[in-house]
């Protein structure tokens, strides 16, 4: 059995489906769908019968492409009002030679979260800290040790019920269920950590369309998030605004000419705009350059007071991604705002190389770390679809796509 994995992320800008094979803990991609979000704002469903026609959209091109039917997800959910609860639980062993698997840790991480979930909250996640033996040795993987009895102290996290069930709603009106949740800024971590980030504390963030999320680890463990209400659209209506242009063209010029910051701007180097006037005007690399500059040096400020809020550990390292991350040289504003030790991130996946898919390649990793601690395959794509998408390559065979299946593929 092979580990494909599909993951959903209902952006306020675009609905992306991301369908993936874990091997040798590197995700490859094999397919990717992204339509325009519709009643979608700020990350939440507004609008669920608009939401539906995105969803339909997208499942669509991603059955098309693989000639299967996905039926399973993974689903990053917003972050609002999430909640971070340290509990602990205990079970014992139950082999009879006393060794700890794959069940007795999904047993004691049960006996943690029993009872511990409000009747207004729904559970996401739970991240072991430490795992106790016999009541005398800790150890963060106990699989394969002696004892009898194990305690689990972990942290829980929470999200309202809201936040989830409209999601869980319209896709099993599409007949698809959701496999596991989690936040973007899990999500993101996973896409990027180390085993160094693990050992420290990590800020997370993420500037999207419409709100920036920023979430603190400890230790790899997520234990704070918050969203700041700005994002790439504030960029956007700034251009539009001074050059009075549509969002499309100021969107356009944000990606493809201009730079985050002014250092590297060309005062000499314009482009050609019709206004919504229908006057023709010439906008330089340097001036969009310095308005794009002004507001990304605003968002990093927010950034950096949040993350202050949020904790009052030492951060050794800021994961900064998201689609707004993509514009050219706003690693040097990143230094102005933070200093060179801190960093924004690119994905590197083959298919994927767009830091807007990052929340969506790290929940397929964090989902095989999960089970992989578990001792479980981690697949949302079943064997009989797998069968079918190994029959799709041997049909196209002698296109680019079944060259592409023959890669995965074959034994």
């Amino acid at each position: 059995m092979k580990e494909i994995i599909s993951s959903l992320d209902i952006g306020s800008s675009t609905v992306k489906l991301v369908v993936g094979e874990v091997y040798n803990n590197e995700v490859n991609v094999l397919s990717v769908s992204e339509v325009k979000s519709k009643g979608v704002k700020k990350g939440l469903i507004v609008n669920p019968e608009e939401t539906l026609i995105s969803l339909k959209e997208v499942f669509s091109r991603t059955e098309e492409m693989l000639s299967i039917k996905i039926n399973k997800v993974l689903l990053i959910i917003p972050s609002y009002y999430a909640e971070f609860l340290v509990v602990e639980g205990c079970t014992t062993i139950r082999n009879e030679d006393g060794i700890v698997d794959g069940n007795d840790i999904v047993s004691v991480l049960q006996s943690s979260v029993y009872n511990k979930v409000p009747n207004n909250k729904e559970f996401v996640s739970i991240m072991p800290i430490e795992f106790i033996l016999d009541d005398t040795e800790k150890v963060k993987d106990p699989k394969g040790m002696k004892a009898s009895k194990m305690t689990c102290k972990a942290v829980v996290s929470l999200a309202p019920k809201k936040n989830v069930y409209t999601a869980v709603s319209l896709l099993e009106n599409l007949g698809v269920s959701i496999v596991d949740i989690n936040f973007g800024g899990l999500a993101d971590y996973y896409e990027f950590k180390t085993s160094d980030h693990d050992k420290k504390n990590v800020a997370v963030v993420n500037i999207g369309e419409e709100k920036t999320e920023v979430s603190i680890f400890k230790k790899g463990i997520m234990i704070e998030t918050e969203n700041i209400e700005i994002g790439g659209k504030n960029i956007d209506r700034d251009i539009c605004y001074i050059y009075d242009i549509s969002r499309k063209k100021a969107k356009t010029l944000k990606e493809k000419f201009a730079l985050a910051s002014k250092r590297n701007a060309s005062t000499s180097w314009s482009e050609d705009v019709v206004t919504n006037t229908n006057e023709n005007i010439k906008i330089s690399q340097y001036e969009l350059s310095e308005i794009i500059n002004s507001r990304i040096k605003e968002i990093l400020e927010l950034v950096k007071k949040q993350i202050n809020l949020l904790t009052k550990m030492e951060i050794s390292y800021i994961i900064i991604t998201g689609g707004t991350t993509e514009v050219n040289d706003f690693n040097l504003v990143v230094d102005e705002v933070f200093g060179k030790e801190m960093k924004s991130y690119k994905v590197k996946e083959i298919g994927c190389r767009h830091n807007k898919y990052s929340s969506s390649l790290g929940l397929i990793k964090y989902y095989h770390n999960k089970l992989a601690f578990r001792n479980k395959l981690a697949y949302t794509v079943d064997e009989e679809q797998q069968g079918e998408l190994v029959n799709t390559k041997k049909s196209n065979n002698s296109t680019i796509l079944g060259k592409i299946y023959g890669y995965f593929f074959n034994d």
